[in-house]
């Protein structure tokens, strides 16, 4: 106990040297959390930071009874989210093993799928009908636990006075197609969310498609064998403490005093248009033109809301024809690498609904779901579409509504959906007899 006592107390003082003024900041806005930068720990006390890497539960306890002897903060229960967390951490979804299990960790991923928003029961108190004794009981598993006896010795039905809730939802984060080596299929790894994780400023970037980085605990899952009793095999999860999205919209994007200035510099330089058309794969000699209309594309246009509602789209889609080894795919790989959002698909590795989405059976919610497909995941940015003539004509039909209303509707199973699909796409594609012939219309090759 004694040691407890002295971890808060080391707790608090780093809470006052560091963070104090954060904390009372944090108590005048109304949050529920503040971030923890994980480097300042280490040169607080390097042990304590050890030990937050090797048992984060009782340490993350800790932390929130140390805000709580805050004078101000006696009310209130702050979370505490950390960041920074040092590299060694940092764990690809496949590598996990039982040795991460309750420890920190850091995972990275797309989303792939995320559940609605439901409330939890995080602790319950009974009343006893005998002796009216109070009976807390918190509930840690999936199961709901009731008092079996009460000090008076009476055992069986307790009276249920009050449950305290707390919103959560699971995610489903899937590895970054970057990280994978040779043949190897993305792996998979659910992700639960509680309390100010889950509030609307956070929702928004956990849709799917988003690119996420999650600080959490590792944990394991009981699974339910077929004949009811436990397996002895679990499953594993991650109970979230921190969430940050790595791959931003361009309104995301920190722009430092420096780059302002180049910015604003670049803007009054008369040839800035020539400058970004040498810039646009510089190894690849000529195509000024091309790459004039790609610079274009990558600026985009205005999107323009008519007053009768209807909408003009602000993107510019592309598509090159070419001779093969005409450089077209090495100018869709350079535009990915520049775009700040961006999806590359090709040829007969796509089908419709992996460019558009498909409904799957989630076995978690005993229902649908919708799996958005890349399109829709690359909403906001940059869709690169090659080989585009090794496509069957049902699967670039399905391209007509996202290309021209910016939308996908769905309605399949019991699902009726529209998502938005406001991307942009650059296409490549050969004629149709390998070579390009002048005397026909390109739209016939």
């Amino acid at each position: 106990m004694s040691e407890i006592q002295e971890q808060i107390s080391i707790l608090q003082e780093f809470l006052d040297l560091k963070y104090h003024d954060l904390i009372l900041e944090a108590i005048k806005t109304g949050k529920k959390a503040i971030s923890i930068n994980f480097i300042d720990l280490i040169k607080f006390d390097h042990e304590l930071a050890e030990q937050v890497l090797n048992d984060p539960e009782n340490l993350l306890k800790s932390f929130e009874i140390a805000i709580q002897q805050f004078e101000a903060t006696s009310q209130i229960i702050l979370k505490v989210r950390l960041t920074n967390i040092p590299k060694s951490q940092h764990i690809k979804i496949r590598d996990i093993r039982s040795e991460n299990i309750n420890k920190l960790m850091c995972v990275e991923g797309i989303v792939r799928q995320a559940s609605d928003v439901r409330p939890q029961v995080i602790e319950a108190r009974f009343e006893c009908p005998a002796c009216g004794n109070t009976i807390r009981i918190p509930q840690l598993d999936s199961k709901f636990r009731e008092p079996s006896r009460c000090s008076c010795g009476r055992r069986g039905r307790f009276k249920l006075i009050e449950k305290t809730l707390v919103d959560s939802q699971r995610l489903v984060v899937e590895e970054s197609p970057e990280a994978l080596e040779g043949g190897e299929q993305p792996k998979r790894l659910s992700i639960f969310l509680r309390e100010d994780l889950v509030e609307p400023v956070m929702e928004k970037k956990t849709t799917p498609g988003a690119k996420i980085q999650v600080m959490g605990v590792c944990k394991e899952v009981p699974i339910t064998a077929k004949d009811g009793g436990q397996s002895t095999r679990f499953d594993l999860m991650v109970e979230a403490n921190n969430i940050e999205p790595i791959e931003e919209t361009y309104e995301d994007i920190i722009i430092s005093k420096e780059d302002e200035r180049k910015i604003k510099q670049l803007s009054k330089d008369p040839n800035v248009y020539q400058k970004f058309i040498n810039s646009i794969a510089p190894s690849i000699f000529g195509h000024e033109d091309i790459k004039g209309a790609l610079v274009l594309q990558l600026m985009g246009g205005v999107r323009k809301e008519r007053p009768d509602g209807t909408n003009t789209k602000g993107d510019i889609h592309v598509l090159l024809v070419g001779d093969p080894g005409a450089a077209k795919s090495s100018l869709l790989m350079c535009m990915a690498k520049a775009a700040p959002k961006s999806r590359y698909v090709a040829g007969r590795g796509a089908s419709a609904a992996g460019i558009t989405a498909s409904v799957v059976k989630d076995e978690f919610l005993r229902g649908w779901a919708l799996e958005a497909g890349a399109i829709v995941l690359a909403n906001g940015g940059f869709l690169f579409l090659d080989e585009m003539d090794k496509m069957s004509v049902e699967d670039t039909s399905a391209l007509h509504e996202a290309l021209a209303q910016q939308t996908i509707t769905i309605s399949k199973a019991n699902i009726q959906a529209t998502l938005r699909a406001r991307t942009t796409v650059l296409a490549a594609a050969n004629p149709k007899f390998g070579r390009f012939d002048p005397y026909q219309t390109v739209a016939n090759q």
